[in-house]
């Protein structure tokens, strides 16, 4: 196997080949730090490049392979971790100013059990600073540029996670999601990207935006390797066969969506889409009902809501986080984010007591929708990956903010907690990627990974990989490139 096939290859063969002695874990770990240095570069993908720490992960499973040592299921598996998420021996920054990074001396809960699984760390990934935006352009540590289009962001805030998976820099990645954070960038990068109900994934060890609407998850070139991943990372309630024997497998074989009900939501989450979004999304159902789902409309009153109410309950939590920063170095911050931080001050608490009562509403009313139907399906943006210079000048205040824009139909599950993943669904006509979301009931990530799976066997987009050249020139606007 050739390292560019090596580096398309998805954490389940790796996995598998390392564990039949196919191949060494180093022999893996050495090619895919080469690729980061090669193509990161111009994508700008990584803060910081685990290099040293990788390889030396990697023999220590080489040697207790030799040693009769069983393989875990990450065996080998080169894995980037966005850079919220503690890991052992590596800076902490958050994506922030110099002053505020950390230095953990042990690994979040969830990279724990990546180790233990054979995981191997290469890396931790670029984002929106503090995660508080959903563009990956990043005043401290340079913008991330997506891999279809080095002009054109990734979405956020995992946008360098899943720059890294899109671009063959790592097999599967970690990223985080509070209102979109992880569907968002996989669906703009061409990716695979799961948001496990609330709860599922632990959080100790990642630093957090908004205590009760953050989710750690998994994206993937492949929805198995999202799974397998999530498997990995779930604690275990989540871990016991739902995503498995009730999702993949399931999937694996002929007439798999036979009898599933597919709950089209149109006022709301079939909205303000552009064409060039609608049209693959159309013809994702199409798929569907071609594999057996029975497709309907379907209507979730109050969906409007889930804005206003996320905005409300973020604004307080995520200045509450920062308040001691705020007040002491605010000139840390960049004036996007210093300037949403601020407006957490100014919500009164009758606000915020509404916010939530509202919240309760949704999360009852978006629930009774499963009442009627197996999963829910939109698409994952209402448009595809802006310009890097279209960002900038939403940052600057110059034109109307990207955050409501992108996250308009993935917030509304923060809110409520519902599993949901972001499959590869389309081109748009400029060879841009475009997205579809799959949401379940609460703890039924099994039953949208099975859907996914199905239409992801149909399909062929997940196969596609970005237009990169073999070796890529540094990129004007990266700042701080992937180091060791």
């Amino acid at each position: 196997m050739s390292d560019g096939e090596l580096a398309f290859a998805g954490a389940a063969e790796i996995a598998r080949r390392v564990a039949s002695g196919e191949v060494r874990a180093r022999e893996v770990t050495a090619t895919f730090i080469a690729r980061i240095a090669d193509l990161d570069p111009s994508i700008n993908s990584f803060i910081t490049v685990l290099a040293d720490q990788a390889l030396e992960q990697a023999d220590r499973l080489d040697a207790g392979r030799r040693g009769g040592a069983p393989a875990g299921p990450l065996a080998g598996v080169p894995i980037a971790v966005k850079d919220l998420v503690d890991v052992a021996g590596a800076p902490t920054t958050a994506g922030g100013h110099a002053r505020f990074t950390r230095h953990p001396s042990e690994d979040a809960r969830l990279v724990a059990r990546i180790r233990s699984a054979g995981g191997i760390i290469v890396g931790k990934t670029n984002l929106h600073e503090f995660a508080y935006g959903v563009t990956n352009v990043n005043r401290h540590h340079g913008a991330t540029r997506n891999p279809w289009a080095l002009d054109r962001i990734p979405g956020g805030s995992s946008g360098g996670s899943a720059a890294a998976v899109a671009a063959g820099l790592c097999a599967v990645a970690v990223g985080t999601d509070t209102g979109g954070s992880v569907r968002i960038p996989a669906a703009l990068c061409g990716v695979v990207g799961l948001k496990p109900t609330l709860g599922a994934v632990p959080l100790e060890g990642v630093f957090p935006l908004g205590w009760s609407l953050d989710h750690a998850g998994s994206i993937a070139r492949s929805v198995e390797d999202a799974a397998l991943l999530h498997r990995v990372m779930a604690d275990p309630p989540q871990r016991r066969g739902r995503a498995d024997a009730g999702g993949i497998r399931a999937a694996t074989t002929d007439g798999a969506l036979a009898g599933i009900r597919v709950g089209i939501p149109r006022p709301y989450f079939w909205e303000e889409l552009d064409p060039e979004v609608r049209g693959p999304a159309d013809r994702a159902l199409e798929v569907l009902r071609s594999l057996g789902a029975a497709v309907h409309e379907t209507e979730i009153r109050w969906a409007a809501l889930t804005g206003a109410a996320s905005a409300i309950i973020l604004a307080v939590e995520a200045v509450s986080v920062h308040a001691q920063g705020l007040a002491t170095h605010p000139e840390a911050f960049a004036d996007e984010v210093r300037v949403r931080l601020d407006r957490g001050f100014f919500v009164p608490g009758a606000a915020l007591l509404r916010a939530q009562r509202a919240r309760e509403l949704l999360t009852r009313t978006f629930e009774q929708a499963f009442e009627s139907a197996d999963v829910l399906i939109m698409p994952t943006t209402p448009a595809a990956a802006a310009t890097i210079a279209a960002a900038e000048q939403a940052a600057a205040g110059n034109a109307p903010s990207l955050s409501q824009t992108y996250t308009r139909l993935t917030n509304p599950f923060n809110v409520t907690g519902q599993p949901a993943i972001s499959v590869p669904c389309g081109l748009t006509p400029g060879g841009l990627p475009v997205g579809l979301q799959i949401v379940g009931r609460r703890g039924n990530e099994g039953g949208i990974l099975r859907v996914a799976a199905a239409y992801e066997r149909a399909t062929e987009w997940h196969r596609l990989h970005p237009p990169l050249p073999s070796s890529a020139p540094a990129s004007p606007v990266a700042g701080k490139t992937a180091r060791e």
